[in-house]
């Protein structure tokens, strides 16, 4: 339990309520709790996934990643002093190994919940944000919840060498893909696009570009300018792309140095890019409120489908 100083036990306690309420409340800090969305997913009837996400490390000690080509969806956020970090959402399929794993953000609650009660892999998170993944409707699942499921490798040093062995922790999957479970729909290109060779995201510390390989049919991932590779020396390789413009702002949290923590907010609406087979469509993107799914339309109100494939999405600051 954090100390406030000289405060009345009382005053404490209202604090830590008024943080615990803005997290639940996700990234709008506060905002006002909304009457279920009429927004469904459209995945096979009776077959919702069982997502689980995991929080993966990924600064230049952290790579290549392990187990990263096996996920569904692989999102990407911005974290402290404008580094990035991935969530990567698996329920297809699930990796032997995943990692490296570490600690859950504000965002990804507000994220998830698009889920139906996912389970959550992370390392572990900033001490005021966990009685909000407590309250929070997932389920977790770290080194301290199932100890089995993870290890620390010998080939890096910590913290960026604890892994996940999905494979002995208590979470079971349908099997059906998580992209399909929130809406997206794989099928054939929707009319227009533009040809592009490629696109670069940019964070203050971070560099995404995804370059059009003809020849797998694939945006090629590279980080910082380096392509960016599995731990076996596997090219990572997006499907599609969706570059989703959205607020990005200081949360209630900190970090041990007193770096605040972005948080970004994704119930909104707004625009976005999505790339698939060599083209770049501009759409808009919107969810109404938390428990509703994010959907894609072009700018002709024709809903966006995907190419079948791992998708990519990149929160870029509007």
């Amino acid at each position: 339990m954090h100390s406030f100083g000289t405060r009345r036990p009382g005053a404490a306690s209202a604090v830590a309520l008024a943080l615990l309420v803005a997290a639940l409340a996700g990234c709008q800090g506060g905002g006002t709790t909304s009457a279920p969305s009429s927004s469904e997913p459209s995945g096979p009837a009776g077959s919702r996934a069982h997502v689980l996400a995991v929080k993966i490390d990924n600064v230049g000690p952290a790579r290549p990643q392990t187990g990263l080509d096996k996920a569904d969806i692989v999102y990407v956020e911005q974290v402290e002093a404008g580094l990035s970090r991935m969530l990567a959402a698996y329920s297809s399929r699930l990796p032997g190994v995943v990692g490296p794993v570490r600690s859950a953000r504000e965002t990804d609650l507000e994220l998830l919940r698009q889920f139906d009660r996912p389970t959550l892999a992370f390392s572990g998170a900033q001490s005021k944000l966990l009685p909000a993944i407590a309250a929070a409707p997932l389920e977790p699942l770290t080194p301290e919840t199932d100890p089995d499921a993870y290890f620390r490798g010998s080939d890096r040093a910590a913290p960026h060498n604890l892994y996940l062995r999905p494979a002995r922790a208590s979470h079971t999957t349908t099997g059906a893909n998580a992209a399909e479970d929130i809406g997206l729909r794989f099928a054939a290109a929707v009319p227009g696009g533009k040809r592009v060779a490629g696109r670069t995201v940019g964070y203050p510390a971070a560099r995404f570009s995804f370059t059009w390989s003809a020849e797998r049919s694939r945006w090629l991932v590279s980080m910082d300018g380096t392509p960016a590779r599995t731990a076996d020396g596997a090219r990572l390789a997006a499907a599609d792309v969706v570059v989703q413009y959205v607020t990005v702002r200081p949360s209630l949290y900190q970090d041990r140095w007193g770096s605040k923590s972005p948080c970004t907010e994704t119930v909104g609406s707004g625009s976005a890019v999505v790339l698939r087979d060599g083209k770049e469509y501009d759409v808009k993107w919107s969810r109404p409120a938390a428990d509703a799914v994010t959907s894609f339309t072009t700018r002709d109100g024709e809903r966006m489908t995907f190419a079948p494939g791992q998708v990519w999405i990149v929160f870029a600051s509007k």
